[in-house]
């Protein structure tokens, strides 16, 4: 499994949407964008797919940019990755046409293993956990410790 960098700004991305979800003011690409050091047309093709997936919303206008479409604890790395990375768990093809039983033996109990496994660890991690974890990190990086 390979995530690209299209996926990894878009769990960025996401998260820095979940840090201002309670505030309920959409936030523009450019912000994203400077906040993140992330390129702003890169964001705008990440934002498409997310919308697409119905992860965020849009509001257009001068006081316009995106918000989540639903609480950060709702929202997994799994729905992240999944609207962006088109092949994020693809089924494993055969190994040879002339291994029938060992192709179906490889397939259940390595591909479909690992694919299954893929899929519960990224999706028991939500948005909300990540939030969590960098607050904590930045919580911990103000700290002074005096002898």
């Amino acid at each position: 499994m390979k995530i690209s960098a299209k996926g990894r700004y878009g769990i960025a991305a996401m998260v820095y949407l979940a840090r201002n979800y309670d505030t309920s003011s959409p936030i523009t690409i450019i912000s994203i964008s400077e906040h993140l050091g992330i390129s702003k047309i890169y964001l705008e093709q990440v934002f498409s797919l997310l919308k697409r997936s119905k992860l965020v919303n849009s509001i257009k206008g001068s006081q316009g940019g995106y918000q989540l479409s639903r609480h950060p604890r709702k929202i997994s790395a799994y729905d992240i990755l999944a609207s962006i990375e088109l092949s994020l768990i693809e089924k494993t093809g055969a190994a040879s046409e002339k291994m029938g039983q060992l192709n179906e033996i490889l397939a259940r109990k390595v591909f479909d293993v690992l694919d299954n496994s893929i899929y519960e660890a990224l999706n028991a991690i939500s948005l909300e956990e990540l939030l969590t974890a960098l607050n904590h990190a930045e919580s911990n990086e103000n700290l002074m410790y005096f002898i």
